[in-house]
């Protein structure tokens, strides 16, 4: 993996394996003096000749042997080449990023840092714009799945790039699991304030938030809830642990096929959400689901909203997601709002560094 990620040493044209030697003539046996005009006029001129043009090349040999190269090895770069390299323990935390939503990766992976679990974090970049600069800061830890998608249309909720965005997301999962990782699947508009890994007990298939703002007791079932008035759970698509078993990789394999049944129309402007919780309702009986604890996973419409059930549950909080609102720039204030808006004190706790 390593001799992948670096950089193979860079020719140097001006290193010669063959010796210049004189030319052996019977018209080369005349001597000349090194202070003659004309031996004078051959040094001045090589002097200008490896003072100027070889310069030159060694400018031109950085610009288009090693920039490129650089660029061109992330292009042929796997997701399972880049699992293997982030993932520690046999566990990988997984997102997937367009352009625009650079800085809410960043302020995630500030979080994630805090909490001492940056290293085991891949960036799935659905641009490659995205993809060029996380691995420019942050070798290896960012990979497209081709093809790569718009990212001016990616991020906006209801609009058929958005679900061909988050249609790819069980497929990427489930490659994961194939390969024989557990993943934790986020996304970025989510604030780590404690580490989720303590809560994810026991040996269960799937784990998951429910993303219904109603108030549950602290010590709720775990079991998956019972449907809602459309039919089905309201289960959140956005914060997800899974384990490489059979019952994992059947739930992502009938949520592709739920996405399937359910397209982006004009008519119907569907998402990913609604084909996971028809995956899950429908498999309930035959998989191990666990319903993470509703204090410490919250929906942004409770966390954001319910003022008195935050102060009850303080030091519960453990991801908190900024959802039920859209808009980035109403994301953004609402974060700053509540002191979960990182970046601008603290791009340097991130990988990434200031993007």
């Amino acid at each position: 993996m390593s001799s992948f990620l670096y950089q193979r040493p860079i020719h140097n044209p001006l290193s010669d394996p063959y010796s210049i030697s004189p030319r052996s003539s019977s018209n080369s046996q005349k001597s000349y003096s090194i202070f003659s005009p004309t031996a004078l006029l051959v040094l001045l001129s090589l002097m200008v000749v490896m003072g100027v043009f070889f310069p030159w090349v060694g400018m031109r040999e950085s610009l288009f042997s090693v920039t490129k190269p650089s660029i061109s090895k992330w292009r042929d770069y796997t997701l399972a080449q880049a699992v293997s390299f982030v993932a520690q323990n046999g566990t990988v935390i997984v997102c997937a990023v367009s352009q625009p939503y650079l800085p809410f990766l960043n302020n995630w992976l500030i979080s994630i840092t805090r909490q001492k679990h940056q290293d085991k974090v891949l960036v799935i970049a659905e641009d490659y714009a995205t993809l060029y600069k996380v691995n420019e800061r942050w070798p290896g830890h960012a990979v497209l799945v081709p093809p790569a998608l718009d990212s001016q249309t990616a991020h906006k909720f209801g609009s058929q790039g958005f679900f061909n965005f988050t249609s790819r997301r069980p497929r990427h999962l489930l490659h994961i699991l194939e390969l024989g990782y557990n993943v934790m699947y986020n996304d970025v508009d989510m604030v780590w304030l404690a580490d989720p890994f303590p809560y994810l007990e026991g040996k269960h298939d799937v784990y998951f938030t429910d993303d219904m703002t109603a108030v549950k007791p602290l010590n709720h079932s775990h079991d998956l809830p019972p449907p809602g008035k459309k039919g089905r759970t309201y289960i959140c698509s956005c914060m997800i642990f899974l384990r490489p078993t059979s019952g994992a990789k059947l739930v992502m394999k009938k949520w592709i096929e739920e996405m399937k049944d359910q397209p982006w129309s004009r008519a119907k402007k569907a998402n990913d959400q609604p084909a996971f919780n028809w995956a899950l309702d429908k498999l309930a009986n035959k998989v191990d689901l666990y319903l993470l604890p509703q204090a410490a996973f919250p929906t942004g419409g409770l966390y954001f909203k319910n003022k008195t059930w935050v102060q009850e549950t303080k030091g519960m909080h453990v991801i908190i997601h900024n959802n039920y609102i859209l808009g980035f720039e109403k994301k953004i204030k609402r974060f700053h709002d509540y002191g979960l808006w990182l970046v601008d004190d603290h791009a340097l706790e991130s990988p990434l560094g200031r993007i």
